[in-house]
């Protein structure tokens, strides 16, 4: 577990946030990020001069441009990798620690934003989950994924990814796939990990109906 965190009071209450729709990070998951501007720039030496964490999270419709509204739940990742360029970017890994709900966005005097975070829901992503997924779910999964990889045209080692333990299958996928927002975000709102390979589950098979493919199989 990054940073060791045990419990959930073990984490900080108040965290800076980066906005950017299209990146997920899920607990155990490895995020990379380029960081460029400058108020990023000042959050990330902010933060690895504290306790390294960072949430990010997606934003809704409304709000103004320049300051978006604000998902409703995110994920909380410590930073377990850094180094900057010689044009003065950082390029960080992010490892995803916790999930947790918006309780409020603060006034805060920085230039990046910060939000008071509630983690209580999300207690059990601190645990590591035990590998599941039948055979039955297993060759669903792997046909779906094949079909998604087809249609879309994208390399993946196929026998070398439905082979992986599961979390980190799904993980890996979920945050890597080209997935549109609200689909990231019911990735990342799932209950927990078998849910969340039921959703990637049928968000592939969606895919292939699009192109024409068979009925996909219920989320129940």
């Amino acid at each position: 577990m990054a940073g060791g965190y045990r419990r959930i009071s073990d984490l900080p209450q108040v965290i800076p946030v980066f906005p950017l729709d299209g990146a997920l990070l899920l607990p155990r998951g490895d995020l990379p990020l380029q960081i460029f501007e400058p108020r990023y720039l000042n959050m990330v030496d902010d933060v690895m001069a504290g306790d390294r964490i960072i949430g990010m999270i997606q934003t809704r419709p409304g709000g103004e441009r320049a300051r978006p509204s604000l998902a409703p739940i995110g994920c909380a990742g410590r930073v377990t990798s850094y180094a900057e360029t010689s044009d003065g970017r950082y390029l960080i890994t992010l490892t995803g620690v916790c999930r947790f709900e918006l309780d409020e966005e603060l006034s805060a005097g920085t230039p990046y934003r910060q939000v008071r975070a509630a983690y209580d829901r999300f207690e059990t992503d601190l645990v590591t989950p035990q590998d599941g997924g039948d055979a039955a779910e297993r060759r669903r999964f792997a046909k779906a994924l094949k079909r998604y990889l087809n249609h879309r045209d994208l390399d993946v080692d196929l026998e070398t990814a439905t082979s992986a333990p599961l979390e980190a299958l799904v993980n890996s996928l979920a945050m890597g796939l080209p997935f549109d927002v609200s689909e990231k975000q019911a990735l990342l709102e799932a209950a927990g990990l078998q849910e969340r390979y039921q959703v990637l589950t049928a968000l592939l098979e969606i895919d292939a109906l699009e192109d024409g493919d068979d009925e996909p199989h219920s989320m129940q």
